[in-house]
């Protein structure tokens, strides 16, 4: 099989430019959050919701998260009206669509005291911020704090990362993150644990709501192999932005002794190099997995898909798969969207136990191999490949598992916690005038 390198990549990421603000209060020892000020909510008419993050057309895991997170609330019946205040990267100009109500320029703090500003105007009753380091402005993402301590209504907080060994800056961002949000979303356990022996937060406002993922019949691979080519081949599957840590290099390893027992095996490597390397070193790490492929001589069997994928597309290519590969090579990996998609539409997923992994297929809906173990990797993936029933047995197994995260289930969740704390809200504003 010829190496298909399409065209394409993710707009790059600058460093972020300032320093922390000043004067922001908040409350680390009691915990608290800030309350809101200003109007009462009344919920009966239907909640009106603005989402805060990255939005597509830009090329990432959080924007696809707040589109399609924006989609499924939009549908829910308590909610009356959805919005996005977009965050765009520095010398970006993305064509957004009209659910995107206001842009933020990364590095741009007076966008920042706009954006709210804006919020506030429009009178949403419930803010929910899409949080990663590293697409706000300021040392450490701490201009996203200007525009959250100016709104007067509850802010819920999704965190996609939480460090375990934060910088300085970081902590004190996230300390404030804590203090100002009414609740804090996780997608697995481990992220809550963190927060309360990490962080000191209230046990109390943290809710645990899982990656969403769309709502697909099962179905095996073959139909999918036909219509994108790969008939006759045994299809081992990684997909995402693509960066050192990933573990990809794992994987190309262990092809040499896959391919001894299963000549047929083709390793896809599917998704753009990461923004953020772009930026700062070029395409030097695909470049260097291309180079090991052809070192090992094994270059016909390793395919590099050098684009960002729309959800439709993803969804093909994950669906010819047979095996599903994540080889992270560190357990600090809090959430994974490839890997909660693959797992969703019943792909047998073999993965390295960093965080997210090892909480989602504990139950056995997927397997587990140690870090940087090539030998335990290729065993693994060989045995699979060689076994079709335990295949259907792992990809039934796994496509059950993950029902309750269909994305209008996790709308709902969300829906939920939105109408909790603007009742909360209500209850502390009617209590004060009291």
């Amino acid at each position: 099989m010829t190496a298909m390198m399409p065209a394409g990549s993710s707009a790059p990421l600058r460093q972020p430019e300032g320093g922390l603000p000043s004067a922001l209060p908040w409350t680390p020892e009691t915990g608290s959050a800030r309350p809101a000020s200003g109007r009462n909510v009344s919920l009966p008419r239907g909640l009106r919701v603005v989402l805060i993050g990255n939005s597509l057309p830009r090329q990432c895991g959080l924007a696809t998260f707040t589109t399609d997170l924006e989609h499924a609330m939009h549908r829910m019946p308590e909610v009356r009206e959805t919005a996005i205040v977009a965050m765009s990267d520095p010398g970006q100009d993305y064509l957004y669509p009209s659910k995107v109500c206001q842009t933020v320029r990364q590095n741009r703090r007076e966008d920042y005291f706009a954006a709210a500003e804006f919020i506030n105007g429009k009178r949403f009753d419930v803010a929910c911020l899409q949080h990663e380091f590293g697409i706000f402005g300021g040392e450490a993402g701490c201009y996203i704090l200007d525009l959250l301590e100016r709104l007067d209504m509850p802010v819920v907080v999704t965190l996609h990362t939480v460090l375990d060994r934060p910088t300085l800056a970081q902590r004190l961002v996230m300390m404030r993150l804590l203090a100002i949000a009414a609740r804090v979303v996780v997608m697995v356990a481990k992220g809550r644990e963190m927060l309360i022996d990490h962080y000191g937060a209230n046990p109390d406002r943290i809710a645990v709501i899982p990656h969403g993922i769309p709502d697909v019949e099962w179905a095996l691979p073959a139909t999918a192999k036909a219509r994108l080519g790969y008939t006759g081949w045994r299809v081992i599957l990684t997909s995402g932005l693509i960066g050192p840590g990933k573990g990809i290099e794992t994987m190309i390893e262990a092809m040499p002794t896959i391919l001894a027992t299963i000549p047929d095996a083709v390793y896809v490597v599917m998704g753009a190099t990461h923004p953020h390397l772009l930026a700062s070193g070029g395409d030097a790490y695909r470049e260097s997995l291309i180079a090991l492929a052809g070192a090992l001589r094994i270059a016909e069997h390793v395919v590099f898909l050098n684009r960002f994928f729309d959800q439709a597309s993803m969804l093909a290519h994950i669906g010819m798969c047979d095996v599903y590969v994540t080889p992270y090579l560190e357990e600090a990996q809090m959430t994974s969207g490839a890997l909660a998609l693959s797992h969703g539409i019943g792909r047998p997923v073999v993965s390295t136990p960093y965080w997210h992994a090892a909480e989602l297929l504990a139950d056995g809906s997927g397997r587990l191999v140690p870090f940087g173990d090539r030998a335990a990797l290729a065993h693994c993936v060989a045995n699979l490949l060689q076994d079709d029933a335990a295949r259907t047995v792992l990809a039934r197994r796994a496509y059950g598992a993950s029902r309750p995260t269909t994305w209008a289930n996790i709308a709902r969740r969300y829906t939920h916690t939105f109408q909790r704390v603007c009742t909360e809200a209500g209850s502390a504003r009617f209590r004060r005038s009291g």
